[in-house]
C-alpha cells in the first residue's frame, strides 16, 4: 500500500512515500525556506540501498507552490516513483490543531475540513497551510484516501491539572479553552524510540522538539503529562517567528497605549517575534552566521532561546519527580550542536552532564551524548513524524 505523507510546517514541507508496512521510505524530501530567499527542495529516491538525490533551487512562493513542485518530482523523470496519481492509496496529512474533536487519525471529508477551518484562529501559521495542502492533494490524487493525523492527539493524556487554565469553567465547557499541546507525532515517535533505547517502559523523559516551531513535553511511562504549547502553538518556547510565553499584560498595554488591533497583535506575536524579532532572522542558521559576524542581537536571541528551554527542563523535572532522559530532536535539536551544549550547561544539579566530544559526533542516528557518570541520559534522536503518520494511516485503513 503506497502512502504519501505530507508534513507542512510554517516555512517547510517535508514528505515521504512509504510502501507500507515497510518502515523504509521509497523516497523522501524537504522543501525549505518557503516564502524566503534561498528556497530549495532536496528530493531523495532510495533504490537498492543507494540514494539518488535531486536538488531544486527555484523560488517557492508558498506551500501550494511547493507541493506542486514536489508532485512533479514524484511523477516525472528518470527516478519517478509513481506512474500516475492512482498509484497512491492514501495521502496522510499532518494537521496541527484538532481541538477536542479529534483524538486519532481521521479520514478527511467535508465535515472534517470544516472543523479544521474552524480551528484556523488557534493555529494561524499551520492549519491554513495544512488545509491548503489537503485541497491540492485532493485535486492531484482524486482516488486516494485523504487522512488527517493531528498534532494534538498524543497530548490527550494530559491530566486536568496540566490542561486546565485558571479561568471560570464555563470557558472550558463552552469554548474549549484548555491546553492541547502540539508536535504530538514527533513527541510520540521520539519518546517511544527513547523508551526502547533505555529499555525502560516505566520512564521519565523530557522531549525537546526544536525547529521553526518549538515545543517540549514531559512524558511519563510513555504518556504525555505536560506540554509547553497550550491552547494554540504560540506559547512556551521561543521559536522562529513566535514569541512563546509572554505576559498577557503586554497585550493589554499595546492595545490601550499603542493602538494595536487584534490583527496587528496576532501578526506581532506569531509572525514578527521569536528569533526573527530579536535576532533578525527566523532561521537558526542565519542567526549563527550573524553571531559569527559579531551581531549582539543574534547573541541575545540565542541566549534567550536556550534560557527558556532550561526553564522548562527544570519545571518538567519537578512535574516528573526526576528524569531518566532528555531528548533533542527536529531541525535545530538534531543539527545545532552549540544549542544542545548551551541548553545542557550548568544543569549538573539535575544530573545532566554532556560529553562535548560525543555531542559533536552526532551523524543522524540515535546517540547518547552524556558523560558516562551522568545520571540523566542526553539523547539525540532523529524524529520521523512522516513514518509515524504513515503508520497511523495504515492502521486506520486496515480496520
Amino acid at each position: 500500500m503506497n502512502i504519501l505523507v505530507i508534513n507542512s510546517g510554517s516555512s517547510s514541507l517535508k514528505y515521504q512515500l512509504f510502501q507500507m508496512p515497510s518502515k523504509s521510505p521509497v523516497c523522501s524530501g524537504l522543501a525549505e525556506r518557503i516564502g524566503i530567499d534561498g528556497s530549495f527542495i532536496k528530493h531523495t529516491v532510495y533504490i537498492k540501498g543507494e540514494k539518488h538525490i535531486t536538488e531544486q533551487t527555484s523560488f517557492i512562493a508558498n506551500h501550494s507552490d511547493g507541493l506542486k513542485q514536489i508532485l512533479q518530482l514524484l511523477t516525472v523523470g528518470e527516478f519517478a516513483v509513481i506512474a500516475s496519481p492512482d498509484d497512491i492509496a492514501a495521502v496522510g496529512h499532518r494537521v496541527v490543531h484538532g481541538g477536542e474533536h479529534f483524538s486519532g487519525a481521521t479520514v478527511i471529508d467535508n465535515e472534517v475540513k470544516a472543523q479544521i477551518k474552524k480551528l484556523f484562529s488557534l493555529a494561524p501559521l499551520h492549519n491554513p497551510v495544512n488545509y491548503k495542502c489537503i485541497e491540492v492533494a485532493e485535486e492531484t490524487f482524486p482516488s486516494a484516501k485523504q487522512i488527517a493525523v493531528f498534532d494534538t492527539a498524543f497530548h490527550q493524556s494530559l491530566p486536568a491539572e496540566a490542561y486546565r487554565y485558571a479561568i471560570p469553567e464555563s470557558y472550558y465547557k463552552e469554548h474549549g479553552i484548555r491546553v492541547y499541546g502540539f508536535h504530538g507525532t514527533s513527541h510520540k515517535y521520539v519518546s517511544e524510540q527513547a523508551i526502547a533505547y533505555l529499555n525502560k517502559p516505566e520512564s521519565k523523559i523530557i522531549t525537546i522538539h526544536l525547529g521553526n516551531g518549538c515545543s517540549m513535553a514531559a512524558i511519563k511511562n510513555g504518556k504525555s503529562i505536560d506540554a509547553s504549547m497550550g491552547f494554540g502553538p504560540l506559547s512556551g518556547l521561543i521559536m522562529g517567528t513566535r514569541s512563546g510565553d509572554i505576559d498577557p499584560s503586554v497585550i493589554f498595554h499595546l492595545m490601550e497605549h499603542a493602538g494595536f488591533t487584534l490583527e496587528q497583535l496576532g501578526a506581532l506575536l506569531n509572525k514578527q517575534s521569536g528569533l526573527l524579532g530579536v535576532g533578525g532572522s527566523s532561521d537558526m542558521r542565519d542567526i549563527r552566521k550573524l553571531l559569527g559576524e559579531g551581531n549582539d542581537s543574534a547573541k541575545l536571541a540565542l541566549e534567550l532561546y536556550a534560557y527558556r528551554i532550561k526553564k522548562f527542563i527544570g519545571a518538567y523535572a519537578a512535574v516528573l519527580n526526576g528524569i531518566d532522559a532528555i531528548v533533542f530532536t527536529a531541525g535545530v535539536g538534531e543539527n545545532d550542536t552549540a544549542m544542545r551544549q548551551a541548553v545542557c550547561k550548568d544543569l549538573s544539579y539535575l544530573g545532566i552532564s554532556m560529553d562535548d566530544d560525543k555531542n559533536l559526533k552526532y551523524k543522524g542516528e540515535i546517540l547518547a551524548i552524556n558523560e558516562p557518570d551522568s545520571r540523566v541520559k542526553i539523547l539525540v534522536i532523529p524524529t520521523n513524524e512522516e513514518y509515524e503518520i504513515s503508520s497511523q494511516c495504515f492502521e486506520l485503513l486496515k480496520v
